[in-house]
């Protein structure tokens, strides 16, 4: 079992890849493997909604987001982790999950999300986490994936790395959510091992114009 975190952050070992390799680490413990993908800082177009991901079954900008979904097919979880700007993701990581979580529901007939148990990871210096956690946990939401949390909202504080290091609260959100998201996917595991399927209802596509 593999679990893929997303470092959003333009500082590639900053305070967000601090979370997430407390994640990692303990994700690790329980003998699933981890890799941390780095968005890197590159300009990173936002979708235009040109469509084209349907015909090409991927993004028409072939740059990080389709290198990450191509990722995504061989993962069995994600945690996704950005920091905090103007109570906000950062325009990035909005950006790239877009792109990935749009093209790939539109551009392709196996999706590389779906059921798949996820999670996002805030952090910041001091406020604005709990409405980047909403705002990330949407794209989670309508991929129906499995959503993990922890004993408080997945969120660490600090200006660096080592404040981050000095957030016990925080680091033990991490801990314990990698631990919550172990046993899910060991639930998952042990229910293919059954046999059990998941139902699937038609899904139609409507809106508020009569």
């Amino acid at each position: 079992m593999k679990v893929l975190l997303v470092n959003g952050s333009p500082n590639k070992k900053g305070c967000t890849y601090t979370a997430l390799s407390e994640v990692a680490k303990t994700l690790q413990e329980h003998d699933i493997e981890t890799e941390i993908f780095w968005i890197k800082t590159k300009p990173i177009t936002g979708c235009i909604a040109c469509l084209k991901c349907s015909e090409l079954g991927k993004c028409a900008f072939d740059d990080v987001v389709n290198e990450f979904v191509e990722k995504a097919y061989d993962a069995d979880a994600f945690v996704f982790g950005s920091p905090v700007y103007y109570a906000s993701a950062n325009g990035s990581m909005v950006s790239f999950l877009d792109r990935a979580f749009y093209s790939n529901s539109h551009g392709c007939g196996a999706e590389a999300f779906k059921h798949k148990p996820g999670a996002v990871v805030c952090s910041a210096r001091r406020g604005g986490t709990t409405a980047t956690y909403e705002q990330l946990i949407k794209y989670l939401g309508i991929s129906q994936m499995p959503i993990i949390s922890s004993f408080y909202w997945n969120m660490v504080h600090g200006n660096t790395p080592e404040e981050v290091m000095q957030d016990e609260e925080g680091l033990g959100t991490m801990r314990q959510l990698a631990h919550n998201m172990a046993f899910f996917m060991k639930c998952i595991e042990a229910g293919d091992d059954k046999g059990l399927t998941l139902t699937e209802e038609p899904k139609p596509r409507t809106n508020f114009i009569r």
